[in-house]
C-alpha cells in the first residue's frame, strides 16, 4: 500500500513526496482512513513509527474542505514538551507546504508576545504545551469555542510529567462535539480512565505489543565501571565511526559533566537539560541537526518527541529507573523503518535495572565482552538507613548543585556590597555638590595691571557663571566698617588707587539707614531678570536719553496721605508751605515719575525751590516707606 491509496489530496501527496514519503508505517496506514472520517482514534505504539503524520495529515485535508474568512482555533494538538511541540510544528509545515493554511506553535520558557502576535492574525492550527497554553488562555489571547479536532500526543509522558491535572482542565473548555485523536506509547491505569472519558466509539489502532522496541534496532549491553563510562563513551565513537549520537544521562549534572569530558577528548558534544534556556536548548537541537556537533548528551526530557532524521546511535550511558524510559529513549533511533543500534553502559548497581529492562521487553540484550574497559568493581551498592541504593553520582549531582548555590550567594551578597559602597559614595558626591559656595575655596581675583585699558562689552547677553562674578550686576550691599576704623575716616589705598581719598558712609548715619529700609521693602526681582535687563526697557532707556535735557540734582519726594500731612503742623516750622497748596480735588495723585515729567525745567508753582540738603536727617515722608524709625523725632 502507499499513500495515495489512502484517499489523501494530491497538494498532500505532492508534500509527502518531496519528503521522500512512499509506503505508510503500520500507524499510518490504520489511523489515517477513520481519521478522514471525522471518527475518533486511539493509537498505541511506541515512539518513532510515524504517529505525527498519522495524524497531522487527516487534520490539513478536513480543514483545508471547510476554508473560510474566519481564522479561529479549528485544531489543537496538546504535547507534553517544548521540543516536541516544536517537531510537529516543523511537520504541519512540511506536510502541509501546498495549502493555504495557517499554524503556530505555543510554549513555555521564551517570550509570548510573538507568539501572541501570531495568535491575534488568526491560525487554524494550534501546537501547544500545557502550561503555555493555559497562561495565555487565562489571558484571554486563546479562544477554543471553534475547535473542531483535538490530539493529545504521549498522553502517558503528559501523566510522567505531572501534567494529567492540566489536561483534565483543558478539557473543560473544549466543544463537546469535537474529533478527539489519542495517541500514548503505553496505557497506564490513569490514562485509561482518561480514554473512557474523552472518546466516543474510538477506532482502537495498535501497532506491535506495548512497550516493545523497535525490532530493527540493533541493541547491545557493556558491563563497566562507572569512572570508566566517559572513556569507553569515547572509544566507542571513534572505533564504530559514529556519524552522530544521542547519549541519555540520568541527571543534569552528569549531562553537563559527560559533555565536557567528550570535549577534552576531541569529540564535539552539547548538553540539553531542563536546566538550560529554551534558546540553547535550540541552538544546541539545531547544531546537532546540521552536524555541527557530533554528540548530544541529554536527560529525559528529550527521550519523546526528537525526530532526528538519520541518528545512527544512542547511548544509555545511565540505565534508566523505569523500564518504560528505557524503550523511549532507544526510540529516537531508527525512525520510519531505518536501522540503528543502541547501546547501554552498566555498572555493578544497575545490575537490578537491566533486569526490569530486560524482563519488559522479553528477551535478553547481548552482552559485549572483550572490551578495553571491563567491570573491575564487584561490590554491592551502599544504602542508606531505609534500605534504598545510594547514587554517588546523584550525591556528586546534588553537591554540584550545593556548590552553584554557595557561589550564587556570594555573588549575590558582593553585588549588594558594591550597589552599597556605589550608593554611599553617590551620597557623598551630592552632599560635595550641595555644599555652600562659602565652603568651597574661594578663587583669587587677579588685578588689572596699571595703563590697561578695559575690554569693551559685547552687546550680546552675558552668560551667567556660578561665580562670584556673576553678582556683580546686582547692586553691592553697603559694605561693613573694617575693624578699627573710625566711621568717616580716611581709608589707606595704597598703590592700588593713588591720589584718591573717599569718605566712608557712616551706618548710623539717618541717610545710610532711611536707604537701607527703602531696599528691603522695595519689591524685589528674581536674580535673573534682575541681572538680564528687558529689551523694552533698554530701548526706552536709550531713547529717553536722547530725548531728556540736562537735569537738575534729583529730589526724591514721596507724596504722603492727606490725614498724615494734617497731622504734622512742624512742617512749617522747616520753611515749607502747607499742603492745601498742592491738592488737586478733580485729579488723582500721579505718580513720583510722571509728576518728574511735567514739572521737568521748570520752578514749581506756589513754592521756592527748596535747596538741597547736605548731612541733614530726612523725615519718613521723602521715603518710600511709610514706616517712621523710631529712633527720629523731627517734631520733638
Amino acid at each position: 500500500m502507499q499513500f495515495k491509496d489512502l484517499g489523501l489530496n494530491a497538494p498532500i501527496l505532492r508534500a509527502l513526496e518531496e519528503q521522500r514519503y512512499v509506503k505508510p508505517s503500520p500507524i499510518q496506514e490504520k489511523a489515517i482512513p477513520p481519521a478522514l472520517t471525522g471518527r475518533d482514534v486511539l493509537g498505541c505504539a511506541q515512539t518513532g513509527t510515524g504517529k505525527t503524520c498519522a495524524f497531522a495529515t487527516p487534520i490539513l485535508q478536513r480543514l483545508e474542505a471547510q476554508t473560510g474568512p474566519r481564522r479561529p482555533i479549528r485544531a489543537l494538538i496538546l504535547t507534553p514538551t517544548r521540543e516536541l511541540a516544536i517537531q510537529i510544528g516543523e511537520s504541519f509545515t512540511a506536510y502541509g507546504k501546498y495549502l493555504k493554511l495557517r499554524h503556530t506553535v505555543i510554549f513555555g520558557g521564551v517570550g509570548q508576545n510573538p507568539q501572541v502576535e501570531a495568535l491575534k492574525k488568526g491560525v487554524d492550527i494550534l501546537v501547544a504545551t500545557p502550561g503555555r497554553l493555559m497562561d495565555l488562555h487565562d489571558q484571554g489571547f486563546v479562544s477554543l469555542d471553534a475547535l473542531e479536532i483535538f490530539v493529545l500526543d504521549e498522553a502517558d509522558r503528559m501523566l510522567d510529567m505531572g501534567f494529567i491535572h492540566d489536561v483534565r482542565k483543558i478539557l473543560k473548555w473544549l466543544p463537546q462535539k469535537k474529533q478527539t485523536l489519542f495517541f500514548s506509547a503505553t496505557m497506564p491505569p490513569e490514562i485509561t480512565d482518561l480514554v473512557n472519558s474523552l472518546l466516543k466509539n474510538p477506532v482502537k489502532v495498535a501497532v506491535d505489543p506495548i512497550s516493545s522496541p523497535v525490532e530493527v534496532i540493533r541493541q547491545s549491553v557493556y558491563l563497566v565501571d562507572k569512572g570508566n563510562k566517559t572513556n569507553l563513551l569515547a572509544h566507542l565513537m571513534e572505533r564504530k565511526r559514529v556519524k552522530n549520537a544521542l547519549v541519555f544521562t540520568r541527571t543534569k549534572h552528569g549531562a553537563n559533566k559527560v559533555a565536557r569530558d567528550l570535549g577534552k577528548a576531541g569529540i564535539s558534544a552539547a548538553a540539553i537539560h531542563g536546566n538550560k534556556s529554551q534558546t540553547a536548548r535550540q541552538q544546541a537541537l539545531a547544531d546537532f541537526k546540521a552536524g555541527r556537533i557530533r554528540c548530544l548528551v541529554a536527560t529525559d526530557i528529550a527521550a519523546r518527541g526528537l525526530d532526528i532524521e538519520e541518528l545512527s546511535h544512542v547511548f544509555n550511558y545511565n540505565l534508566p529507573e523505569v523500564p518504560e524510559t528505557y524503550v523511549h529513549r532507544i526510540g529516537r533511533t531508527g525512525r520510519a523503518g531505518r536501522g540503528g543500534e543502541a547501546i547501554a553502559f552498566c555498572d555493578f548497581g544497575e545490575k537490578p535495572l537491566l533486569k526490569d529492562i530486560e524482563k519488559l521487553i522479553g528477551k535478553k540484550v547481548p552482552l559485549v565482552e572483550g572490551h578495553l574497559y571491563p567491570m573491575q568493581v564487584f561490590e554491592a551498592p551502599k544504602r542508606d538507613k531505609n534500605g534504598k541504593i545510594i547514587n554517588e553520582e546523584d550525591q556528586e549531582a546534588r553537591q554540584a548543585a550545593k556548590e552553584l548555590r554557595r557561589q550564587r550567594e556570594e555573588a549575590r551578597k558582593a553585588a549588594e556590597e558594591s550597589g552599597r559602597a556605589a550608593e554611599q559614595a553617590g551620597l557623598e558626591a551630592a552632599r560635595a555638590a550641595s555644599a555652600p559656595e562659602g565652603a568651597a575655596p574661594k578663587k583669587k581675583r587677579r588685578r588689572k595691571k596699571k595703563g590697561t585699558a578695559a575690554e569693551p562689552l559685547s552687546p550680546a547677553v552675558p552668560v551667567i557663571e556660578e561665580s562670584e562674578d556673576a553678582f556683580d550686576y546686582l547692586p553691592a550691599p553697603p559694605a561693613a566698617p573694617k575693624r578699627g576704623v573710625r566711621p568717616g575716616a580716611l581709608l589707606d589705598t595704597g598703590d592700588a588707587m593713588p591720589n584718591t581719598e573717599f569718605h566712608r558712609p557712616n551706618p548710623l548715619d539717618s541717610d545710610t539707614i532711611m536707604d537701607a529700609t527703602a531696599r528691603l521693602l522695595a519689591p524685589r526681582r528674581s536674580l535673573l531678570s534682575s541681572l538680564l535687563p528687558k529689551p523694552e526697557e533698554k530701548a526706552q532707556k536709550q531713547g529717553k536719553k536722547k530725548q531728556a535735557e540736562p537735569q537738575k540734582p534729583k529730589q526724591t519726594r514721596v507724596e504722603e496721605p492727606r490725614k498724615a500731612r494734617q497731622a504734622k503742623p512742624e512742617q512749617a516750622k522747616k520753611g515749607r508751605k502747607p499742603v492745601q497748596a498742592r491738592q488737586e480735588p478733580t485729579k488723582k495723585a500721579a505718580p513720583p515719575q510722571q509728576q518728574k515729567k511735567k514739572g521737568a525745567g521748570k520752578p514749581p508753582r506756589r513754592m521756592p525751590p527748596e535747596p538741597p540738603r547736605k548731612n541733614q536727617p530726612k523725615d519718613s515722608t521723602e521715603q518710600a516707606s511709610l514706616m517712621k524709625p523710631y529712633y527720629l523725632d523731627i517734631g520733638r
